[in-house]
């Protein structure tokens, strides 16, 4: 039995009210997805997904209308041109799970894509828009220098600066120069002493000498 083939209308563009989020920023994150509108490139944890065009506008086309239902004939107009004959529900099917396989995500526990029965698909996840770059977007996370210090701080940790460090070096290195200089100078005068002291008597006996005082 050969499948049933689907003649398609011209594709409708989504509304203004639909592309209203999207377009108000170049990235879009949803948990830990993040993706360049510009680029066309979806991103997870900082690692590149490959995902087809087709499954590409899928995910824009869920994220257009997060936690409301996307009809399968909104999918089938979105994706496909006037004239094309394909088999709707195969090629639908098909894409939808590429998708989920990219994200990671199943139809038995969905995280992200959600099937609705008889219906169509619903984004579970809130995503967020913004023109900030990815380093900005990370950098929020991790605190800065100066208030890593500050919290040493106020928690009652010791902090040296480098001026500081120098400054202890500095009076290390006096003291080490004094403690040699001291040596030196007691050196030499021990040695100065021993030679200009008169060289001390000392007797002499032999045996003869001996017995004259007996």
């Amino acid at each position: 039995m050969l499948p049933e083939v689907i003649s398609m209308r011209e594709p409708e563009p989504p509304t203004t009210s639909e592309r209203t989020l999207l377009s108000s920023g170049r990235y879009v994150n949803f948990g830990p997805f993040r993706i360049d509108q510009q680029r066309q490139e979806v991103t997870r944890s900082g690692s590149r997904l490959k995902l087809q065009g087709k499954v590409y506008q899928i995910l824009l086309t869920l994220l257009e209308k997060p936690g409301e239902v996307v009809t399968r004939e909104e999918l089938r107009v979105r994706l496909w041109p006037a004239d094309t004959h394909v088999n709707y529900d195969a090629n639908v099917n098909t894409t939808v799970n590429k998708l989920r396989q990219a994200l990671g995500d199943s139809s038995d526990k969905p995280l992200y894509i959600e099937t609705i029965p008889r219906k169509g698909y619903c984004l579970l996840v809130q995503p967020e828009v913004s023109d900030k770059p990815p380093n900005s977007h990370f950098a929020k996370s991790e605190p800065s220098a100066d208030s890593a210090q500050e919290s040493s701080q106020g928690s009652g940790g010791l902090t040296f600066s480098k001026s500081d460090v120098w400054v202890v070096l500095g009076v290390i290195g006096l003291i080490l120069a004094g403690m040699l200089l001291g040596a030196g100078i007691t050196r030499f005068l021990i040695s100065h002493a021993a030679a200009t002291a008169p060289y001390p008597l000392t007797m002499i006996f032999s045996p003869a000498s001996a017995t004259s005082f007996l």
